[in-house]
């Protein structure tokens, strides 16, 4: 097997294995003895997370009715029987998300303690909910994401932001019913705090609107005045675990980093490369995070040293990327493969990044290709480090012919990254 067909046989097997199915089927709760079974979700791979559902609890629980609502990105829904998919913009919010969370609180609003809530949650849930406080609007959702997306800062930091600038999300549409609400949970969140994932509509946590400001200043966020004033304010303040409306509620994540990882390592292993795994949790800048990948995987080529050739060095996690300048194209993980590549030019070190998800950023592939002849290949015609530097990477892998494209993989465990040695 060549070394490029290797390594999406690799990412293929990580996809695989983040399938929620068997996830689902480990946690499927009991139906309510008379109460109905509402199905919400939120999450680029919200859609496929439903119709698994779907198709386990009629075998399970059959004459038992499911009903509900889920939201996901335009592109990414796909046939269901009895819950409805609606599609939302992502990474920047619209009307139809705005529209969606409204309908969303208002399914679960008027259900009664005998009812049972299924909360389907997986990454993207945050922008494809945008549901602000009074006194702020969709536009001023668009902004908060927009100054998010370029700011640089971990999506754990993120999140805290947005659960306090919003009526949906910190566990408040779980808090908005009486209903038992059980949540299963896609992590794309490095270290898989649940309450993280989609800024936890269903999963209050402890984060405050105080930490919510130190975040403005820690990163310099230039937010509007009214978001300010709001941060201030006590209506900022989300509810918390011990409160008692969340006593009967449960949640268990069902696929993440991790999982997705080993899997991965296991195509290694049936090839004869020995695969590293180095975390399953990383977070930075994506340029540096692969200037500290390209170090250690030099070493190896060079010196055969921590590891031993021929080896695969794996790494999943969420990197982030600080806008230099506008109109650049490419995602993080085109963002970290063509930093990369500037760093191996020459070496006999293959390598991929790509979004489990199937998308990275905002264009239509999932990652790219790099090796140690992208550099010299790139000269052609185009400057990489310039391209790197207009955070243009699409742009630079475009031209080259090595975008790494799969399409909506219905799942979503964040960055995958697999660096081959031979």
């Amino acid at each position: 097997m060549r070394d490029r067909e290797l390594l999406a046989a690799m990412f293929s097997a990580a996809v695989t294995a983040a399938d929620p199915a068997s996830g689902l089927r480990a946690h499927l709760p009991d139906p309510p003895a008379k109460g109905r079974t509402v199905v919400i979700g939120a999450g680029k791979g919200a859609a496929q997370m439903a119709a698994a559902l779907e198709l386990i609890w009629s075998e399970v629980h059959p004459g038992h009715p499911l009903e509900g609502l889920v939201v996901t990105r335009y592109g990414y829904g796909c046939e269901t029987r009895f819950v409805e998919i609606v599609e939302a913009a992502h990474p920047v919010p619209d009307a139809a998300g705005l529209h969606s969370a409204r309908r969303l609180v208002e399914a679960v609003n008027t259900l009664t303690e005998d009812d049972l809530v299924i909360a389907l949650i997986c990454g993207g849930g945050s922008a494809l909910l945008p549901a602000p406080p009074s006194g702020l609007t969709l536009a001023d959702e668009i902004v908060l994401n927009e100054i998010l997306l370029a700011s640089g800062a971990p999506i754990s930091a993120m999140n805290v932001l947005r659960k306090h600038l919003s009526t949906i999300k910190g566990g408040r549409l779980a808090a908005a019913t009486k209903a038992r609400v059980v949540s299963m949970i896609v992590s794309d969140i490095p270290g898989d705090n649940p309450a993280f994932v989609a800024s936890g509509p269903t999963i209050p946590d402890r984060t405050t609107r105080h930490d919510a400001l130190s975040i403005v200043e820690q990163y310099g966020l230039d937010l509007p005045d009214r978001m300010i004033a709001h941060l201030h304010s006590p209506a900022a303040d989300a509810p918390t675990p011990d409160q008692p409306v969340f006593a009967r509620h449960e949640h268990h994540v069902i696929a993440s980093a991790g999982v997705s990882l080993e899997a991965a390592a296991a195509v290694a292993r049936a090839h004869g490369v020995t695969p590293h795994i180095l975390s399953d949790a990383i977070e930075g800048e994506a340029r540096d995070v692969a200037l500290v990948h390209a170090a250690l995987a030099r070493e190896v080529a060079l010196r055969n040293r921590p590891f031993t050739r021929p080896a695969v060095l794996l790494s999943g996690g969420e990197t982030t990327v600080t806008l230099r300048t506008k109109g650049g194209r490419g995602g993080r993980n085109g963002e970290f493969a063509l930093a990369l590549a500037l760093a191996i030019d020459g070496y006999a070190i293959t390598a991929l990044a790509a979004d489990t998800d199937g998308i990275d950023g905002s264009e239509a592939n999932a990652g790219a290709y790099v090796d140690g002849e992208t550099v010299r290949r790139l000269r052609a015609g185009l400057d990489g480090r310039a391209l790197l530097d207009a955070n243009n990477s699409f742009e630079a892998f475009s031209g080259l012919g090595d975008l790494f494209v799969t399409g909506p993989t219905g799942t979503n465990v964040n960055d995958f990254r697999a660096i081959l040695i031979r």
